[in-house]
């Protein structure tokens, strides 16, 4: 593979690109749903269609999923479906085997570097997020600055008034 080692280079990066949370989620949607469309993703995690299609580009151009062919989709392929059978009338997404394999590759290690780089003190962070209702209880677990719970709301991990937002459960569900 021409991919190279990509765990030497920047925490969260493949291949020189800055990975957002939000192509994170869409690489662990893949891999637990098998095959999924744009809407669908946007739906589930709550966040706009317009920036899960940007981030599906993004990582279609990075060769980490593809296109899924075809008119019909089984349910043992699409496991979020409900039907047995559908017939697609979306375009449908999947792993790569590059994808693939990057997605088995990250793990407790990778995130932490990942989350760390994000945020300062990234890692405890998001785990007293997600172990949290909301930003004030996490601040209660972690010291926490405005400047970090700007992020959060950048990052689209809290709500304006300081809720973990659906995107961040699924994201941290799904990792």
């Amino acid at each position: 593979m021409s991919g190279g080692n990509t765990r030497g280079e920047r925490p969260g990066s493949y291949r020189g690109f800055e990975l957002l949370p939000v192509h994170l989620y869409v690489l662990a949607h893949l891999k637990k749903a098998g095959v999924d469309y744009a809407k669908m993703m946007s739906k589930m995690s709550g966040l706009p269609l317009e920036l899960i299609e940007d981030s599906i580009n993004d990582l279609l151009e990075l060769g980490l999923i593809e296109r899924d062919s075809g008119s019909a989709i089984k349910r043992s392929r699409a496991r979020f479906k409900k039907a047995f059978e559908v017939h697609k009338h979306h375009t449908y997404y999947r792993l790569s085997r590059e994808g693939e394999l990057f997605v088995r590759s990250i793990d407790e290690r990778w995130l932490k570097r990942y989350f760390n780089a994000l945020l300062p003190n990234g890692w405890k962070v998001v785990n007293a997020l997600a172990e949290s209702r909301d930003v004030k209880e996490t601040s209660r677990k972690v010291r926490i600055n405005e400047d970090t719970i700007e992020e959060l709301r950048v990052l689209r991990f809290v709500t304006e008034k300081g809720r973990k937002t659906e995107f961040f459960k699924r994201l941290w569900e799904f990792l």
